[in-house]
């Protein structure tokens, strides 16, 4: 009895390594192309202010109420609102935005499950990467208002808070909305973090919570009151280096 088997399949290796390091090279011009499209778009836009919060909120809750209070009024004062562009949360502030003075921003993500745009964008920039995303919300704000949500909108808040800590970016505004929502956490931060000594006490001042719509305005104004919106070249060069 005779068994024939298929000749293995030989491999070039050095072959290999070339194919994945061409792909990889391409991925970062795919990247510099997402960055400098981006930053061209968004120029303009400021003073602005990131708004994030849960995609799960629906128009009836109170949370999408209050977010697009506070984004009128951030757009009425002057104040480009930038959000994630998709639905819940990020529709409520491009939503207040929209019916207010200021343009609306919204920073699109493409995902498996494709996320719909919704329709209150005056200004709709698309990405694939979700870093340079990320990195887009922190160059152009002067503030986050950060809303109740899950997973990503505790990522975006904790990647806000590290780089201000760090001196990545520069100090901003970055408050949170609903204390009643953000009560265990902070709660979390002001005592296992500072009594395990993983923060320094004086870090707990990088996060405010207010609730009332009026409020959140004039902690952003307060804040920029004797320096004024506009970064001076080395604060340019300090947000190069996100």
């Amino acid at each position: 009895m005779t068994i024939n088997r298929k000749s293995p399949r030989i491999v070039d290796p050095d072959v290999q390594v070339v194919r994945h390091v061409s792909d990889e090279a391409w991925r970062a011009f795919e990247i510099m192309s997402e960055f400098v499209g981006a930053t061209e778009r968004l120029k303009e836009i400021t003073p602005a202010v990131s708004i994030f919060g849960s995609a799960r909120i629906s128009p009836s809750s109170p949370y999408y109420q209050l977010t697009v209070d506070i984004a009128r009024r951030l757009s009425d004062a002057g104040f480009s609102v930038i959000s994630g562009g998709g639905p819940g949360i990020m529709e409520a502030a491009n939503k207040g935005a929209f019916e207010g003075k200021s343009p609306s921003i919204g920073l699109n993500i493409e995902l498996p499950h494709e996320q719909v745009a919704n329709s209150y964008q005056d200004v709709s920039q698309n990405f694939k990467h979700f870093f340079m995303r990320k990195v887009m919300f922190v160059k152009y704000a002067n503030a986050y208002v950060v809303m109740p949500g899950g997973f990503g909108t505790l990522d975006e808040l904790m990647e806000a808070v590290t780089l201000v800590q760090t001196g990545k970016t520069l100090k901003i505004p970055i408050i949170l909305v609903c204390e009643p929502f953000w009560r265990g956490l902070m709660q979390w931060i002001k005592t296992t973090l500072v009594d395990e000594q993983m923060i320094s006490l004086e870090d707990i001042d990088l996060i405010q919570m207010i609730d009332e719509p009026a409020q959140i305005v004039e902690a952003i104004f307060k804040h920029y009151e004797t320096r004024g919106f506009k970064l001076s070249q080395d604060e340019q060069r300090v947000q190069l280096y996100l």
